[in-house]
């Protein structure tokens, strides 16, 4: 039987190293439930307390250390064991290495949360944990450490209250309030001394959602536009690239007379580049003639003008290619380009990484197409390709620089019978509440998807049984949402708490260590 002795500490099998080990790897996946596919959002407020519960009976700082790694491990893990096809033994090398960021997260849960704490304490923890929370999903967030996938608060991307939060704080006020909320949870169950402070806690996070969705602005109606998208569905075997063309081809010329603005492709829709294959292009500029909208391809393929392979977004009209290109600027590590490739070149013995990178844009692009009647003056749009859709700056980025639509281009199809295309699919209502912007999925293979300037889904997904174009009357929106308009101040300010909470632990070791007696001398 489990004993709790007064300090808060445990007796029992806890104490014994394995069986904790697992226990807080166990504890760390748990809330990958709350992601899709499973898509348990509601999980979310106590998802964390399993793994927080653990934490705080730790004998010692080393013990939480490892309980914070061996937990964001096993995070990583189950949130992205479907890269384990493609990465096999390196993904565990991969979530016990980004697992080290969540060490300190550990030890500052220790310290504010273990024992017995007081109401100041526990006070504290309330900011602080959440705070050091989202500076271990700022540090992952890095693109060359993978990017911001499995960030806690995208759980709630069908949860419209949390939508407003991510309206005016980006999905870092969204996840900060969930760690929050768990923290007062655990404190509540735990924290015997200081149980009206988690109440408080508790109190306060709904509070602020209740304060956000009544005072927090709104966007205002701006028409709507149509936009088709082109899912072409699995296509395999020899000569896939081409026969995958030919369906892409086929569904759009189905949409003619259907009056739409923009079709859109999926990523890697066209595989040679444009200028060098006049076939492809001529066959385009033939086909948007024919659906009388201009259409927005992806070519992934070595540039004509330019040295390397690229993954590149391209507006091709009635007279053939128009305005920019877009260029794909932040590329999935392993997937397209390898690391330090003279060091972990070996990767691609072992799995599906990349045999050659791909080249990296410089800079986003917004397009501009020919004036309609539900665009006069031309509707702009802002194209990201692939896991692009996952970075809170770059859209915020793209609505700054004027765009009205946001338009995300994917794949997944390595990737179809796993959580990966519903995943990457729920990022929509995410980036589109954040920018006030409607956001267009398109994939080859599915989840294809539209999201409102709210969040709200537009019309049914397309899954990733289907093969066949959509058209969906997207509304647009005006004016600035308070995100695009003051950008990331929730990292800040969590970032001042930590400052401060760490300058604060630093202060009590030099005056404890001051008080400390002199040891006498024999």
């Amino acid at each position: 039987m489990t004993t709790q002795p007064p300090d808060g500490t445990y007796a029992g099998p806890l104490t014994r190293p394995w069986p904790r080990a697992a226990a807080a790897v166990v504890a760390g996946a748990l809330p990958a439930l709350t992601f899709p596919t499973p898509s348990l959002w509601w999980l979310a407020y106590v998802a964390l307390v399993p793994w927080l519960s653990l934490i705080r009976t730790a004998p010692c700082a080393r013990r939480a250390a490892l309980d914070g790694w061996l937990g964001g491990g096993g995070f990583l893990l189950a949130v992205h064991h479907w890269l384990l096809p493609s990465l096999h033994v390196f993904i565990l090398v991969l979530a016990a290495l980004l697992g080290l960021l969540w060490a300190p997260w550990g030890v500052l849960v220790k310290r504010l949360m273990g024992g017995s704490p007081g109401p100041a304490r526990a006070a504290a923890a309330l900011f602080a944990v959440p705070s050091g929370w989202l500076m271990v999903e700022l540090a992952r967030s890095w693109e060359y450490l993978g990017g911001p996938w499995g960030l806690f608060g995208a759980s709630q991307w069908q949860v419209a209250p949390a939508l407003k939060l991510a309206s005016t704080g980006g999905i870092w006020l969204v996840t900060f309030l969930l760690v929050a909320l768990n923290t007062a949870v655990s404190t509540v169950i735990w924290a015997s001394r200081a149980r009206i402070t988690g109440l408080v806690g508790l109190v306060g996070c709904a509070a602020v959602v209740a304060g956000v969705w009544w005072w927090a602005p709104s966007p205002r109606p701006a028409g709507t536009v149509r936009i088709a998208l082109v899912q072409p569905g699995v296509v395999d075997g020899a000569g896939s690239v081409q026969h995958r063309f030919d369906r892409q081809e086929e569904l759009t010329r189905k949409l003619a007379g259907q009056r739409v603005d923009l079709v859109v492709w999926g990523e890697s829709g066209v595989g040679g580049d444009l200028a060098q294959h006049p076939g492809l292009r001529d066959r385009l500029t033939a086909l948007s003639r024919a659906v009388g909208a201009d259409l927005l391809v992806n070519v992934d393929a070595r540039r004509s003008d330019r040295p390397g392979i690229f993954k590149s977004s391209v507006l091709v009209g009635p007279g053939g290619p128009t305005g920019e290109r877009y260029d794909k600027m932040r590329l999935v590590p392993f997937g397209e380009y390898v690391p330090a490739r003279s060091l972990l070149g070996w990767a691609t013995s072992v799995g599906r990484a990349a045999g050659e990178d791909r080249m990296r844009g410089e800079r986003p692009v917004v397009m501009r197409l020919p004036a309609s009647p539900s665009a006069p003056e031309g509707l702009r749009i802002g194209p990201l390709v692939c896991f692009e859709s996952a970075f809170p700056d770059m859209s915020r980025q793209l609505a700054r620089d004027g765009a009205q639509v946001i338009v995300a281009q994917s794949s997944t199809s390595t990737f179809q019978q796993s959580w990966a295309p519903w995943q990457h699919a729920s990022l929509a209502a995410l980036r589109a509440a954040e920018t006030w912007r409607p956001v267009v999925h398109a994939t080859l293979t599915g989840v294809s998807t539209v999201a409102g300037p709210q969040g709200r889904a537009v019309g049914a997904p397309l899954g990733t049984d289907r093969s066949e174009a959509a058209v969906r009357e997207v509304p647009l929106a005006r004016g600035t949402s308070p995100y695009v308009r003051y950008g990331d101040w929730v990292v800040l300010v969590s970032l001042a708490v930590v400052a401060c909470t760490c300058a604060a632990e630093g202060v009590r070791l030099m005056r404890r260590n001051v008080r400390k007696p002199a040891r006498k001398r024999p």
